[in-house]
């Protein structure tokens, strides 16, 4: 069954988030920081969901409303029992067509290399390093995409 890639609404967010716990345990974001998220979907934020009858996973941009500043993407998630089934491929895909024509930055852990390999199939190129940026000295490796590069 393929997921349903569906703007997320304010019913998502309690299931959005302990997904967020589920995927990143220490690094997941507050209930007060999702809260924050989804009180700016009107503003400059998009949050999609890939839905199943239950959300499994996400993806969060920073959108900002002038077109030549670039679009942030903040986080993407798919629930552990779930990856490899190509649900980020459609996460990915339904973000950059919300993207279209705008220039996408985002940073990645250099051992994440499943999350790299995925963003370079999107045509993302690094850009630039955050040295030693998360804990345990690991680098933030700074990624773009432009559609051309699609």
């Amino acid at each position: 069954m393929r997921p349903n890639i569906r703007p997320a609404g304010s019913e998502d967010l309690g299931l959005v988030a302990d997904l967020d716990q589920l995927c990143f345990s220490s690094g997941s974001w507050s209930a007060v920081a999702w809260a924050e998220e989804f009180s700016r979907l009107d503003q400059d934020r998009v949050i999609l969901v890939a839905d199943e009858g239950e959300v499994v996973g996400y993806v969060v941009l920073l959108v900002p409303s002038a077109t030549e500043d670039p679009v942030d993407l903040l986080r993407i998630a798919v629930n552990p029992a779930e990856r490899r089934t190509g649900i980020g491929r459609q996460l990915m895909s339904a973000a950059l067509q919300r993207c279209a024509g705008r220039t996408v930055l985002l940073e990645v852990a250099e051992s994440n290399e499943s999350a790299a390999e995925l963003y370079r199939g999107f045509g993302f190129t690094e850009i630039s390093r955050r040295r030693g940026y998360y804990a345990g000295g690991e680098d933030a490796v700074i990624m773009r995409w432009q559609e051309d590069h699609e």
